[in-house]
């Protein structure tokens, strides 16, 4: 510390300790900025991860009715037709 000063020393010295416990905190927040951002992110990755097996999920089921529809509208006369041009030739 430079003497003299025209500040009470006192004063000085709690100065100086606020700004070292300042820096000395530093480090960790940043960390912890970190590891919330971090977190964050990762939640984001779970959520999306999620939301596309539903979105799939849901496109399954549909692309699945439409071949059961697809099945139950042959006409089973068309069938009959086909499987005698297959024997019979």
């Amino acid at each position: 510390m430079a003497f003299p000063t025209s500040v009470n020393n006192q004063i000085t010295d709690s100065v100086t300790q606020a700004n070292v416990k300042v820096l000395g905190d530093a480090p960790a927040v940043a960390m912890g900025n970190l590891y919330q951002a971090t977190a964050q992110a990762l939640a984001n990755a779970a959520h999306n991860a999620t939301t596309s097996q539903q979105q799939t999920n849901v496109t399954a089921q549909a692309a699945t009715t439409m071949g059961v529809a697809t099945l139950y509208s042959l006409d089973t006369a068309t069938a009959g037709v086909a499987t005698t041009k297959v024997l019979g030739a």
